[in-house]
């Protein structure tokens, strides 16, 4: 095996001590994926993890399908308190499914700030707190929460033109993102806790791959199966059937989660305050290069990619046979390709050296962006090179994520996860916003190479051409 941290610090062997799954000596003879699922807490750990984020997506296409049913009519004219907000923000809004746009925004905003404002606070508790009992309670607590949609739904007064039930959801949507901060960095401090180090690479690739599936499907089926159950309901003289799935998933996560065996080192927390804690889980990025450098690639990712989210509408118009519409062929290629890169470096990424596997994929994303911006308008091609950028997205991520988690110290992780949460929501955030406006500035070539440009900065930093 080649790495360039052949030698153990005594904190992670001792980590390795208390963690159940590793005092049960796993054969780590075998790598990849096979041998990962073989660990049971870690398997559990897993199986949380698909029904939570399943609910996650699923959580999304259910407040897009309760606007378009209850509080957008197909009327153009009942849409006078959304023009007169949409024309507050410059927005002209002359389809039914721009009025839906413009009250999903509304979701997607109350979803996103507490992600930018409370992730590193949350690892923090996440530190503080047993981190099995941090996840089973933000789940059975979001189960619960998801239980008061349909109240929402009740007639009641109208405030700046829409009904109460609309900002009932956009309230119950901010507490449910809460509870996600509190979950996210105690899920991440939990691996290492179940996985052997050896192990790493491939848990973190699963994990990779999951969330990828769990976009995929969760978008893709969401809608299907809340008409299924709405209908299946209906049939049985009972209404509301499609706000069973909600509860249902996060329940079902909260279930395994409950059933891991882990042990974690006593925490003394003394009298160090909220703040000093946060202070001392930045002071791990200034004291730890291999950390900061990590989290700089994953920041730079999601940067690149939330960029691509806007450029892919670009790409898609300019093939005359996918259209603006259809950018999401576009992006699911790249899930597609970032599926396939953590499969490849679950089974063969041990063998390489974590920098030269983000280097390598660094360059890989710097190759398929310029490409990109060389052979716009030709589908096929376009499709392959959006597989190749998500391949090297994953060759990026893994091994960041991973040294995240082998290089922080087990006391100081929910607070290093937390931060990780802050910055990356902050980097999915403002390429939103810049993106779009790049393109209708400069044209779509010059931003691709732009960020290609970024990314190959990034790899010339990982110092390659090192064997350590």
């Amino acid at each position: 095996m080649r790495h360039c941290d052949a030698g153990k610090p005594t904190w992670r062997r001792r980590r390795e001590q208390l963690s159940g799954s590793a005092t049960s000596a796993p054969d780590t003879s075998r790598r990849g994926l096979q041998a990962v699922i073989r660990l049971d807490g870690f398997r559990r750990l897993w199986l949380g993890q698909i029904f939570s984020q399943l609910a996650d997506k699923f959580y999304i296409v259910l407040m897009v399908f309760l606007i378009a049913q209850y509080w957008v009519s197909s009327d153009p004219a009942s849409s006078g308190p959304l023009a007169d907000v949409a024309s507050a923000i410059r927005m002209d809004i002359e389809t039914r499914a721009e009025r839906i746009t413009l009250l999903a925004t509304g979701i997607y905003v109350a979803n996103t700030v507490p992600a930018i404002l409370l992730g590193m606070l949350a690892g923090v508790w996440a530190d503080r707190w047993p981190k099995r009992r941090v996840m089973v309670a933000s789940n059975a607590m979001r189960a619960l929460l998801v239980l008061l949609a349909p109240f929402c739904l009740v007639p009641g007064p109208l405030f700046l033109g829409l009904s109460w039930g609309y900002w009932a959801l956009l309230v119950m949507t901010f507490f449910e993102s809460v509870l996600t901060q509190f979950f996210a960095p105690a899920e991440q401090a939990a691996i290492p806790l179940l996985v052997p180090r050896e192990l790493l690479l491939a848990a973190n690739s699963l994990y990779q791959a999951t969330s990828m599936a769990a976009t995929i499907v969760g978008f893709a089926l969401g809608e299907p199966i809340l008409r299924l159950l709405n209908g299946a309901f209906l049939q049985l003289g009972l209404a509301g059937g499609e706000f069973l799935l909600l509860p249902f998933c996060y329940g079902m996560a909260a279930v395994s989660l409950s059933t891991i065996q882990m042990r974690e080192a006593p925490r003394e927390t003394g009298d160090v305050s909220i703040l000093e804690e946060v202070r001392e889980g930045l002071q791990v990025l200034v004291k730890r290069p291999t950390v900061r450098r990590a989290m700089r690639n994953l920041v730079l990712l999601y940067s690149l990619l939330a960029a691509m989210y806007v450029l892919a509408i670009s790409l898609a118009g300019s093939i005359n046979s996918l259209g603006p519409t259809g950018f999401g062929s576009l992006l699911a290629m790249s899930g597609l390709g970032m599926a396939i890169g953590a499969v490849v470096t679950a089974q063969v990424g041990h063998r390489i050296s974590r920098h030269h596997l983000g280097a390598t994929g660094l360059a890989t994303i710097t190759f398929a962006l310029v490409m990109l911006g060389q052979l716009q308008g030709r589908l096929l091609i376009t499709l392959l090179l959006c597989t190749i950028l998500g391949i090297g997205a994953a060759l990026v991520a893994i091994p960041a994520q991973t040294t995240l988690q082998e290089d922080t110290p087990e006391r100081e992780r929910g607070r290093v996860f937390g931060l990780q949460n802050n910055l990356i929501n902050i980097a999915l955030s403002l390429p939103l916003v810049l993106a779009g406006t790049l393109v209708s500035s400069v044209g779509l070539e010059p931003v691709l190479l732009l960020l290609a440009a970024m990314a190959l900065l990034a790899a010339v930093l990982e110092r390659p051409w090192k064997r350590c």
